[in-house]
């Protein structure tokens, strides 16, 4: 039998067995939770759809046909609550299965779902409620979150219900009674949710100034099959693990979407904070596939005697989040043989540039755009540029529907058309292409130095700075020079047991001048012992430029 996400796409592959081109064909009324997790519960009920592992190691298995009971016992108990099509529901659940359940129910429902990150603190979520007149929100009991959600309830009136997964509080709904006394049989009723309309909204997670919501309809999960198929490479028969939890973009595309499509199992481990050794033993436990996080993850994973653990499991690695530094990838590569293969994309989009199934990565390149989008490199007027030439990311949605692209900034007609304009799409980040085609990420628009006449992204600095084995984290920006306009800083994070000093910095900068053009090496360093981050954990460049002494 087909895999169900063939229905929606025709894939044009080279003689090598490479994406060359990809267009889909969508129901007017597509719906992620009836198309494809209800058809996949009909076809193969007990196909496994999640491996799911609480903090303390408690073990559930989800098939495809719980999953379609559990979202239509949750749609209905949403329903009960007042939730109609097109409200707007927040969902602040860390990597709890009950995240499963409700983004599916609210899906099947019509309304839009928010997902978050447990990290917000009262104001946060003020602002949140507020932005996007949300009706509802469904939580962890864990870190407070339910405290600063009442907090902020004082100043935001507008909540039709509170509901708390896996135990009691005042003045909340149990979720888990409260789903288990609803019917797993659901009615959509005559107004059906539609392809077109608004199933997902993110907080973009900005370096400066307010987030942003963007908005994507039920489409944007058809979006996501290329991530899943062609980049993740997932196997219907195999088990993926994405580290993101759920309450950024990541999750959707990693653990949800595409895997879902592919008729693949996800794996889900609800930790609560990153250990490397922690980790690692899973790989051969649950015999995991196919891996993807972000290269600060696979730092501290390089970090540990690999020796030590068993990963001959793993089939495909997956690298996304951040610019991958080339000596993460070498020294992977070196123990398990596999080659990280990179991908670039936003909360506005799904995948847009990668290094899919069938390429050859090159260290360093997020690789070539992906063929499901009209991708572009160009320059302040608009116009392409030409190799080795540094300019914007773009997409191109005035030739063809551009499936994964968001809709544009809930409430926020000027964002919109300050990024959508002119029939491109402007991602803010640059980057040169080389002879080959492959993309080369530079940095933020606003990121790149410009000293001396160079226009100098910080990308390439910190990641020669990252191979220096007392190094732990860097960010590169540009500070005020009388002669040059802007000289190269690096802040500097060390590894544990290293302390800052003058002949440090002398040394570091000696090595950056020995591994890339000498006129890039940071005439500035400054030791710190953290660096400022969002909440998503995105070095916040523009702070640190507004610390300038």
């Amino acid at each position: 039998m087909d895999l169900v996400y063939k229905k929606y796409v025709n894939e044009v592959v080279d003689e090598k067995g490479m994406l060359k081109d990809i267009t889909f064909t969508i129901p007017a009324d597509f719906n992620f939770g009836f198309h494809v997790v209800d058809e996949i519960a009909r076809r193969t009920p007990d196909k496994r759809a999640m491996i799911w592992l609480s903090k303390d190691k408690e073990e559930r298995v989800f098939t495809f046909g719980d999953i379609s009971r559990y979202s239509n016992k949750v749609a209905n108990y949403f329903r009960s609550l007042g939730i109609k099509k097109g409200d707007k529901v927040m969902l602040v659940l860390k990597r709890h299965y009950e995240f499963w359940f409700c983004i599916v129910a609210l899906h099947k429902l019509g309304a839009v779902v928010i997902p978050a990150t447990h990290q917000l603190m009262k104001k946060d979520f003020v602002y949140r409620f507020t932005a996007a007149h949300v009706k509802g929100v469904v939580c962890t009991p864990m870190d407070g979150v339910c405290d600063e959600v009442d907090a902020a309830c004082d100043e935001y009136d507008g909540l039709l219900f509170k509901a708390v997964v896996k135990t009691d509080r005042e003045g909340w709904k149990n979720f888990d009674q409260g789903m288990e006394a609803c019917s797993d049989v659901f009615d959509p009723g005559p107004d059906r949710p539609m392809a077109d309309e608004d199933m997902l909204m993110y907080f973009t997670s900005g370096t400066t100034g307010y987030p942003k919501i963007a908005t994507h309809s039920h489409k944007y999960a058809i979006g996501h099959i290329v991530t899943a198929v062609w980049w993740h490479n997932v196997d219907p028969n195999g088990l993926h693990f994405a580290i993101s939890d759920t309450g950024w973009g990541k999750a959707a595309w990693g653990k949800l979407y595409g895997q879902w499509f592919s008729e693949a199992c996800i794996f889900t481990y609800d930790f609560d904070r990153f250990h490397a050794e922690d980790i690692l033993p899973l790989f051969a436990k649950y015999h995991i596939t196919t891996f993807c996080a972000p290269p600060t993850m696979y730092r501290f994973f390089i970090k540990e005697d690999l020796k030590k653990y068993d990963l001959s499991s793993l089939q495909y690695c997956n690298i996304a989040g951040e610019a991958l530094n080339p000596e993460v990838f070498r020294r992977w590569k070196d123990f398990t043989g596999l080659k990280m293969m990179e991908g670039f994309g936003q909360t506005e989009t799904t995948l847009v540039v990668a290094n899919l199934r069938g390429m050859e990565p090159k260290p360093g390149s997020m690789g070539k755009p992906n063929p499901q989008f009209d991708v572009d490199i160009v320059n302040e007027e608009g116009n392409p540029c030409a190799p080795g030439v540094t300019g914007e990311i773009v997409i191109r949605y005035d030739r063809r529907e551009q499936v994964g692209l968001f809709k544009g900034y809930y409430g926020s007609e000027d964002l919109t058309q300050e990024a959508k304009h002119d029939g491109l799409y402007h991602t803010g980040d640059t980057a040169y292409r080389d002879e080959d085609g492959y993309y080369w990420y530079v940095g933020r628009k606003d990121d790149v130095i410009k000293s001396s006449g160079y226009r100098i992204g910080p990308f390439e600095i910190e990641s020669v700075i990252m191979e220096h084995p007392k190094v732990l984290e860097v960010a590169v920006t540009g500070v005020p020079d009388p002669v040059r306009g802007f000289v190269v800083k690096a802040t500097i994070v060390l590894v544990k047991g290293e302390k800052g000093s003058d002949e440090l910095a002398k040394e570091i900068q000696n090595f950056v001048k020995h591994h890339t053009a000498p006129y890039k090496y940071p005439r500035v360093i400054e030791f710190v012992d953290e660096l400022p981050k969002t909440v998503s954990g995105k070095i916040q460049r523009a702070k640190i430029r507004g610390q300038i002494k």
